[in-house]
């Protein structure tokens, strides 16, 4: 009797068991139809478009393609709080905007701009005392000692301008300032925000001035600035109107839409006469500061840095200054590199003074030879 209990009771467990099993494998089945429904209408759902607003009317929105084509479409009622600017979805067929894409960035960036924690100190700039005093002025003092400004009541400058010969340390100033006011560094160069397709090189401008103020504090460094900024007559191709677009949006972030705070704005240029009035009126890019080609003093300060750390035999410094005259301190730092090579072809470990007169009439020829060849490229 207790055996064939025994053996009702394992058949019962068994049962359930086998219950037990069958309904988590019916759950799990279910779980993969329902996964595999989901999958199946994602399939069949249509894409979206990916737009711009560029503007708002009412309950209306207008919207920018990347083609460069605008639509004034619907709003869906669940989508709140659009404003000019913010990249949304769109039905493929009728344009009504259905969601609003949070974050996206038309662009990484940092793939067109250098950002950098420079570590050129003051000491490493020869000469320019007095355009270094008015740079930590303008940069410099509002930075480091905010408050000064607040108890007198006014705002320093947003930016400067400086002007100038290439190679005369246009750049080497900008990093010295982003170094001693322990900020980042943002290096754009002028002709890089004219991107190929319509509209974008205005997007890129307003994301590397959210970038800047994400990093505060910051300088942002734009080289080149006439290629952006110069006087135009006539915009009626679509890359003139594309250099345009850019440009307002430029003046857009100096005019300060958002507030810039820590970010403070250094633009560089070889030729100020061409630059559109708009970009240097006061408010904008108001201090000018012109940096020439250095003097015999300047340039004995360039040639000391410059050689420091070379080992030097019978040099006459007088004469070599002298030779260097009219010469740029980008072309002084060539000729102590070029002097050195002549060093190390001869197979010595120091340099002399005629490898340094030497230098000097190989980068003064090379000067000339660059200034030939602009000249037949450009009349």
């Amino acid at each position: 009797m207790g055996t064939k209990s025994d053996e009702l009771e394992k058949a019962m467990y068994g049962y359930t068991t086998n219950i037990s099993s069958l309904e988590e494998e019916n759950r799990i089945l279910r779980n993969t139809i329902e996964h595999l429904k989901n999958e199946m209408a994602k399939f069949h759902t249509p894409p979206f478009l990916i737009c711009e607003v560029r503007d708002l009317i009412d309950d209306k929105a207008i919207l920018s393609l990347k083609n460069g084509n605008e639509f004034f479409v619907n709003i869906s009622s669940n989508v709140n709080k659009l404003k000019p600017g913010d990249f949304v979805l769109a039905h493929q067929k009728n344009l009504v905007i259905v969601d609003k894409v949070h974050s996206m960035k038309k662009f990484n960036v940092e793939k067109f701009v250098i950002i950098d924690k420079p570590i050129v100190s003051w000491k490493d700039i020869g000469g320019l005392a007095a355009e270094r005093e008015e740079i930590k002025e303008v940069i410099e003092l509002p930075l480091l000692k905010p408050e000064l400004f607040e108890k007198v009541g006014i705002k320093p400058p947003k930016g400067i301008l400086l002007h100038g010969p290439p190679g005369t340390g246009k750049t080497l100033l900008a990093k010295a300032v982003a170094a001693s006011t322990n900020s980042t560094f943002i290096e754009i160069v002028g002709s890089e925000l004219v991107q190929k397709f319509i509209g974008e090189g205005a997007k890129l401008v307003r994301e590397i001035f959210e970038l800047a103020r994400e990093k505060a504090p910051s300088i942002v460094f734009i080289d080149e600035l006439d290629a952006l900024a110069s006087q135009r007559m006539d915009i009626g191709t679509s890359g003139e109107r594309e250099v345009q677009r850019t440009f307002m949006q430029l003046l857009a972030e100096l005019d300060g839409f958002k507030e810039l705070g820590n970010v403070k704005i250094i633009a560089a240029t070889n030729r100020r006469d061409i630059l559109d009035p708009a970009v240097i009126r006061p408010g904008r890019l108001d201090r000018q500061i012109y940096i020439d080609l250095p003097d015999t003093k300047g340039l004995q300060q360039i040639f000391k840095i410059h050689t420091r750390d070379m080992s030097l035999k019978k040099v006459n410094r007088n004469t070599i200054i002298h030779e260097m005259e009219g010469l740029s301190g980008a072309e002084v730092r060539a000729i102590c590199t070029e002097a050195g090579y002549f060093a190390i072809r001869e197979d010595r470990s120091h340099v002399v003074h005629d490898d340094f007169i030497s230098a000097v009439e190989k980068v003064k020829d090379k000067t000339k030879e660059d200034a030939t060849d602009f000249v037949k490229m450009f009349g």
